[in-house]
């Protein structure tokens, strides 16, 4: 009987009951909305950064692979991943124990003694066995291997995880020293316009002192010179603020870290440019994950399944039993036990139902999970691609707007000089050209944080093998 069960079993879908998994079709676009103009294409590599060619920037990436805390708990979980999924894979080996006791023994006598009027003597005896004993449960319906299944690739997805969490950490990285970089240029801006209207303002005073310029002149220059006064604080307060974050990544105390040289204005500009939008997925850690945990609930479903249906257990014990230990291992103390079982769930109180509901359902909200990953894997590069070249043009604009403002404030202050116009004039070319620095600055940064943004939507060079 049993084993016309066994062939009934593998004859359901090759012993086993649960579905299994298709990926879902979810259609890739056709082309990039934003194209490179026919440039070939150029994936991130696993070292995008040191296309920026900041040995600064490189030091840092190192420190913070090897000590950020994100990562160590994403490796940390891989390690208990791989331990579950070592348990889950138990149950498909037999199971083996090997037992070994001594008992001395004092039992009281059931029968009477010779005179038939009290009980007989106690007995006592030593009792000595040393057994092996095994058990396996025939996994017919597939349940423990789905089990291990969906352990090995819980344990996938913990790989994957760690390689998402090392992106963001890479990429957070060089956003926050970039952030610095762009931080301490604002400042030495700030700082060199504020020596320049101050020394504007000497100028002013000592003319108003003869009667050139009036009192209103003066105050217009010293409103601009503590406009600028008051502009250093929150740019340092930023700066230091920055700079507890870069420690944050590296796992380091505050005080260790320190940006005391640089500018964005060294930093070079690496060339990264999608290929076919189809090949992006694959390219992608963290739709490997969502996709890895699918399966995993999948396997799931199978197992609650699989409970529905009969189990079927093998037990075996041999070994020597004596009540001498010096005839304990005799031929004729040789003892041993067989067992087949087999279980059949009838009534659980809706517990296998609702555990099979729920892996269903589990299923089904991880689906949409994968969805929105990989419709948000080519919104990402989207986004990115379209902030690369706007900022970049931006960039071009500003650096226009920076030259033609220096060129009025030179033309004014050489008019001023003449006689031809007054100082409220070069007061404003002033102004106008201490904003538009300023605000190049901050879009070069844009850029920047805009091809970061690039080299992560793409995958950071992560390849799915």
């Amino acid at each position: 009987m049993v084993g016309a069960l066994g062939l009934v079993a593998c004859g359901l879908a090759a012993c086993g009951v649960g579905p299994r998994y298709v990926r879902p079709d979810i259609a890739p676009p056709s082309a990039w909305r934003d194209p490179a103009d026919g440039a070939a294409p150029a994936w991130p590599s696993s070292d995008w950064w040191r296309g920026f060619n900041s040995p600064t920037l490189d030091g840092l990436m190192g420190q913070a692979r090897t000590a950020n805390d994100d990562i160590a708990a994403a490796i940390a979980r891989i390690r208990e991943a791989d331990a579950q999924a070592r348990i889950a894979g138990a149950a498909l080996l037999p199971s083996l124990g090997l037992g070994t006791d001594a008992a001395r023994q004092r039992q009281r006598s059931t029968g009477v003694s010779p005179a038939g009027v009290l009980p007989a003597n106690p007995s006592t005896f030593n009792s000595f066995s040393a057994q092996l004993s095994a058990s396996y449960e025939i996994d017919f319906w597939g349940k423990n291997r789905a089990l291990r299944d969906a352990a090995r690739m819980a344990a996938l997805a913990s790989r994957y995880d760690r390689a998402t969490i090392e992106l963001t950490v890479m990429t957070s990285v060089a956003s926050t020293y970039f952030q610095a970089l762009e931080l301490r240029d604002r400042l030495k801006v700030a700082q060199d316009n504020l020596q320049s209207a101050q020394t504007t303002l000497k100028g002013l005073q000592l003319e108003a002192q003869v009667g050139v310029l009036t009192a209103l002149d003066v105050a217009q220059q010293e409103t601009t010179v503590a406009t600028l006064e008051a502009a250093v604080p929150p740019l340092k307060q930023q700066l230091g603020q920055t700079l507890d974050a870069l420690a944050i990544l590296l796992g380091k105390q505050p005080e260790a870290v320190e940006v005391s040289s640089g500018s964005l204005a060294d930093l070079s500009e690496p060339q990264v440019r999608p290929g076919m939008p189809s090949e992006l997925l694959a390219r992608r850690p963290d739709v490997a994950q969502a996709e890895a945990q699918l399966v995993a609930a999948n396997a799931n479903i199978a197992a609650a399944r699989a409970a529905f249906f009969p189990s079927i257990a093998l037990t075996a014990s041999g070994g020597y039993a004596s009540t001498a230990l010096s005839t304990l291992f005799n031929p004729v103390s040789r003892v041993f036990a067989i067992t087949g079982g087999l279980t059949q769930p009838i009534f659980e109180g809706g517990a296998l139902t609702g555990q099979y509901q729920l892996n269903k359902g589990r299923y089904s909200e991880l689906l949409a999970g994968y969805h929105k990953a990989v419709i948000s894997a080519f919104s990402n590069a989207e986004d990115a691609l379209i902030e690369v070249r706007q900022t970049a043009d931006q960039q071009q604009r500003q650096e226009n707007a920076v030259a033609k403002a220096r060129r009025a404030f030179e033309l004014t202050q050489a008019q001023f000089h003449a006689g031809t116009i007054n100082i409220l004039v070069v007061l404003s070319t002033e102004t106008a050209l201490f904003t538009a620095q300023d605000t190049l600055v901050q879009v070069k940064y844009s850029h920047l944080q805009a091809l970061i943004a690039l080299f992560s939507a793409l995958g950071g060079g992560w390849q799915q093998v």
